[in-house]
């Protein structure tokens, strides 16, 4: 098991470096560079920018070297623990990014929970009453979850919250508490506020975690070696959580990587309705005005979520799935 871990770190840190390249040449594609999209927005204010201020912009930030030079500096930096200046805020990619990561972390944490909390025992539930009223009620809420967008469920949280108590669920913190420093009334204000975008961005996951495990569970109750299980007089709760259960666990244990991308996505239009300072929000901003230092930056944070959850992923389905375990 040890080697298998080492190996599987060692194709993370090779896939991380292949990704670093490949989006910091992505996001140098679109024609012109930050400095392009400073001087067309203050030509749209009525301003206008002088050519020399222009190229000395250019030469302040080194947008004037080839991409490889400024992706070696960029890479360069990030190894010494330097993700470099954004070029947008004019503050270091390393402090925008410590002061929003660990809300977009504690979001996507919360909301894996969730997913796993209520969509494992729904669909496991769903798949033993198989055509019952609660079964017919899960498949529906999953369809619903899967189809509604998140920024939608968002609007309509605020709209309901509204209505019900008459205040504004916007943030991460009362108003009482924005500022102050850190206590018990402040975690728990925190707390009211969190379960609501963690909620939002994990209905989807769930929806789509039910109907993976049910869709799973009814194929391997099925199969002839559960039947000889149950004809050797294995109770129905011990046969199901030894055989059937495990392997239908396969598929969702092995997107378990997956997921904190697609709640990172699911999370973006949620942080903009609610008022959220996640990652998200900057992340739009620094691909719309080709930030470069802090786009990459935020792409290789989440490229390094993927493969992290990919690696625990693989140690996962080596517990859950014997012929990986053997196979090591």
């Amino acid at each position: 098991m040890f080697r298998y871990i080492v190996r599987r770190f060692a194709y993370m840190l090779v896939t991380l470096f292949v990704v670093s390249i490949i989006s910091f040449v992505i996001i140098q594609l679109p024609p012109g560079d930050f400095v392009t999209s400073y001087v067309a927005q203050l030509a749209a204010m009525g301003e206008l920018v002088d050519q020399s201020e222009v190229d000395a912009l250019r030469a302040r930030y080194g947008l004037g070297q080839p991409v490889y030079v400024q992706y070696a500096k960029w890479i360069g930096g990030v190894l010494e623990g330097d993700l470099g200046r954004s070029l947008q805020w004019n503050k270091p990619v390393r402090v925008l990014i410590a002061d929003r990561l660990p809300w977009s972390f504690s979001i996507s944490l919360v909301s894996v929970v969730f997913v796993w909390l209520i969509g494992l025992p729904i669909g496991v539930y769903s798949a033993t009453n198989q055509y019952s009223v609660p079964d017919y009620i899960a498949t529906f809420l999953g369809f619903v979850g899967l189809a509604v967008p998140n920024f939608l469920l968002a609007l309509l949280a605020l709209w309901y919250y509204f209505n019900a108590t008459g205040q504004v669920i916007v943030g991460l913190f009362s108003p009482e508490y924005l500022m102050a420093p850190w206590s018990f009334g402040r975690v728990i204000d925190l707390l009211k506020h969190l379960w609501i975008p963690a909620l939002i961005t994990g209905t989807a996951g769930t929806a789509g975690l039910i109907r993976t495990i049910r869709a799973n569970l009814l194929d391997e109750i099925r199969k002839p070696y559960t039947l000889t299980a149950r004809a050797k007089g294995l109770t129905e709760t011990r046969l199901l959580f030894k055989y059937p259960f495990r392997v239908a666990m396969i598929p969702s244990v092995s997107t378990i990587g997956w997921m904190l991308p697609g709640l990172f996505a699911g999370e973006l239009l949620t942080s903009f309705v609610l008022g959220i300072p996640t990652l998200s929000p900057i992340f739009l901003g620094a691909l719309l005005n080709q930030d470069m230092f802090l786009a990459g930056s935020i792409v290789l944070i989440l490229s390094a979520l993927t493969v992290i959850g990919t690696l625990i992923s693989d140690l996962l389905l080596a517990l859950v799935d014997p012929r990986i375990k053997e196979s090591v």
